[in-house]
């Protein structure tokens, strides 16, 4: 599946529908993002069942902004609406495709399970 480009007005409901969603925050003139895309790209290919979205944080400032991004890129994973990978500097394509292996490995009603637990509990 070839990657597909999120606005502020997209990256809520894409994020938070079932599956897995990985978001590329990136900028044009970045050496790293530009360095990642091809990475990104290839493992998108591999993997047509998740969604593959890219954010240009110089057209997005505020949800950049809003989204915590200091530097980039940044990669963050979604599965079922649940964040739960945010992290700067690019990745590896064998890192990558870890970080889906172990995303589609967890017991989700479990992780929601833990979330509201923590909730109640901080």
């Amino acid at each position: 599946m070839a990657t597909i480009d999120l606005t502020a007005q997209t990256f809520e409901p894409t994020v938070a529908k079932d599956g897995i969603v990985l978001v590329d925050l990136w900028a044009e003139w970045c050496g790293p993002c530009k360095s990642f895309a091809p990475v990104f790209d290839k493992v998108s290919e591999a993997h047509p069942q998740l969604t593959f979205a890219k954010v240009d944080t110089e057209a997005e400032q505020d949800l950049a902004g809003g989204l915590g991004v200091m530097s980039i890129p940044t990669l963050m994973l979604f599965r079922d609406g649940v964040l739960l990978f945010n992290q700067a500097g690019a990745l590896p394509e064998a890192a990558l495709e870890d970080l889906i292996s172990q995303a589609e490995g967890l017991d989700m009603e479990q992780v929601k399970a833990d979330l509201a637990q923590a909730e109640t509990a901080g």
